[in-house]
């Protein structure tokens, strides 16, 4: 079975979502899936070097109160799935074009997953600037990729319209939240669902196959 995970690398959501889909499988190991990693942008505007986040959420939700109520409700979402955000450590939102780019690099490889992982570890846990490229590149290699292959690809513009591309595609299928999960290319739902409602859509996407 294939999904399709549209996501973007500085969405918390997307984490949240990752980790409730992998629990989701776990109540269903008879089925054999192949994750796909379809880039969006949240910020396709933002500047390549990114932008201070305190002004970014100011621009994005106005007032510091909102700001920490809703950062409150990811925090505690995040803690259901045993992820500590630690966003206090971010210190800018960066543009996510060439972590996109990244996973697509390592998805050529075989190692998507895991560079996927990584990437919300380092932003998300750890404050690191996933717009750097040699955080990138760091990032990469620590994950099974070779440094000076990481480093040369992302010092091109290689992908980078197919990055874009990918983001124009996914509105145009009426997909304007992440993360959303497309199965077998039929079943679409978006939001960081609960594991159970995923696993439902496994069953549905599941009994399409068998009926085929």
């Amino acid at each position: 079975m294939e999904i399709d995970i549209i996501f973007d690398t500085v969405c918390p959501w997307c984490y949240i979502g990752k980790r409730r889909l992998e629990m989701a499988l776990s109540m269903r190991p008879q089925i054999r899936v192949k994750p796909n990693w379809r880039p969006f942008l949240l910020n396709p505007e933002m500047p390549p070097e990114g932008i201070d986040r305190t002004a970014y959420l100011v621009k994005k939700f106005g007032s510091e109160s909102r700001i920490n109520r809703i950062y409150g409700t990811i925090g505690e979402a995040g803690q259901s799935v045993e992820i500590d955000f630690a966003f206090e450590r971010i210190g800018k939102t960066p543009n996510s074009v060439d972590s996109h780019r990244l996973v697509r690099f390592a998805h050529e490889r075989g190692l998507a997953d895991e560079v996927v992982e990584a990437l919300f570890v380092e932003f998300f846990i750890n404050g690191r600037d996933i717009g750097d490229l040699r955080v990138l590149t760091e990032i990469g290699a620590a994950n099974g990729l070779d440094a000076q292959e990481v480093e040369a690809y992302l010092n091109t513009d290689a992908d980078v319209g197919a990055i874009h591309d990918e983001n124009v595609r996914a509105h145009r299928l009426g997909i304007n939240g992440v993360p959303s999960f497309a199965f077998n290319e039929k079943f679409v739902i978006s939001g960081a669902q609960e594991p159970q409602v995923l696993a439902r859509m496994l069953d549905a996407a599941l009994a399409t196959e068998d009926a085929a």
